[in-house]
């Protein structure tokens, strides 16, 4: 059983317009909306690879109430934790004329201690076959930094696979507790490590310091247009991204851990769970706004990565 957590969901709008001209009235496209945030993300790539989650959210005011509508049209079991703030909305607008992508995103909602309670107690009476817990996405505010890092100790201590995909304060704090997984960029990885920077080659190797430290047993290292690389103790699998035209990167990254999640809860290699996040975060990059990937060009980008794989294998 595969359960997603997103604390700081969002309603996600997404259009084009020709040019952003300061101080002239923008004539946009109709916008599209999406159920936002990394856990949702993530339980909606699930959904359509085949694979079945529960996500749990907050949700308030009646951008919650469109939220859920939301969630609830993407066919996905889902729990809402009750706020009494309003959910936040996150925007995206393409400029035709360019191709550049915008992007807005507000903070979100303050938690109260009480909805904070709320959100932990939520978690820790999750049921007992709970395989794998995805939280992913930042705090809202009113949260303290430890807050991944309370979820990290309950899930150590329930034998729970947590994978978390944040960063900063909170991601350095919850590794303090250990998790399974955590999907850092390059930058990301660097800070963990408190580097500057990090060369290519010398990714690997910071990865596998924090798997020796015991702060995680796998790193999945995105590389952006690269593609990806999956670290263990075992060693590391780097799996290059199919070239594509890139409309949008909005939700790339989640759709990496849903494919890398789901492939694992099926039994499979952690190098095939790779192989198959690279072909969904490379898809969701095919599509513009705030759409995710469709399946049937996962499988096409998957032939492509497992011949590659294969052909460099010889």
């Amino acid at each position: 059983m595969i359960v997603t957590l997103t604390l700081n969901p969002a309603v996600d709008i997404s259009m084009t317009l020709d040019r952003l001209i300061p101080e002239h009235k923008l004539h946009c496209s109709q916008p599209r909306y999406d159920a936002g945030g990394g856990g949702i993300n993530v339980s909606k790539a699930i959904h359509r690879l085949g694979g079945q989650s529960l996500a749990l959210f907050t949700a308030g005011g009646t951008t919650g109430l469109t939220l859920e509508g939301l969630v609830e049209a993407e066919g996905i079991s889902y729990q809402i934790i009750g706020i009494e703030s309003i959910t936040r909305e996150s925007f995206v607008v393409m400029e035709t004329s360019t191709n550049n992508q915008f992007r807005f995103g507000t903070p979100g909602p303050v938690l109260t201690p009480a909805e904070a309670a709320c959100c932990l107690a939520r978690v820790e009476t999750l049921p007992a076959m709970v395989d794998y817990l995805v939280v992913s996405g930042s705090l809202p505010p009113g949260l303290p930094t430890d807050f991944y890092a309370e979820i990290a100790r309950f899930a150590k201590a329930h034998n729970i696979r947590m994978i978390l995909d944040t960063a900063g304060e909170p991601l350095r704090a919850a590794l303090e507790e250990g998790v399974f997984l955590i999907k850092p960029n390059v930058g990301e990885l660097a800070a963990l490590l408190g580097v500057d920077q990090l060369e290519p080659d010398q990714i690997g190797e910071a990865a596998t310091a924090l798997i020796q430290a015991g702060k995680c047993e796998l790193v999945a290292v995105s590389l952006g247009p690269r593609g990806a690389m999956l670290v263990s103790a075992d060693g590391q699998e780097y799996v290059q991204a199919p070239p594509v035209r890139k409309m949008s990167t909005v939700g790339a990254g989640d759709s990496l851990v849903g494919g890398l999640v789901y492939a694992l809860s099926q039994g499979r290699s952690p190098a095939d769970a790779i192989r198959l996040g690279v072909a969904c975060g490379t898809a969701a990059t095919m599509n513009a706004g705030t759409e995710l990937f469709y399946t049937e060009e996962v499988e096409r980008l998957l032939t492509w990565i497992n011949r590659r794989q294969a052909v460099e294998s010889m």
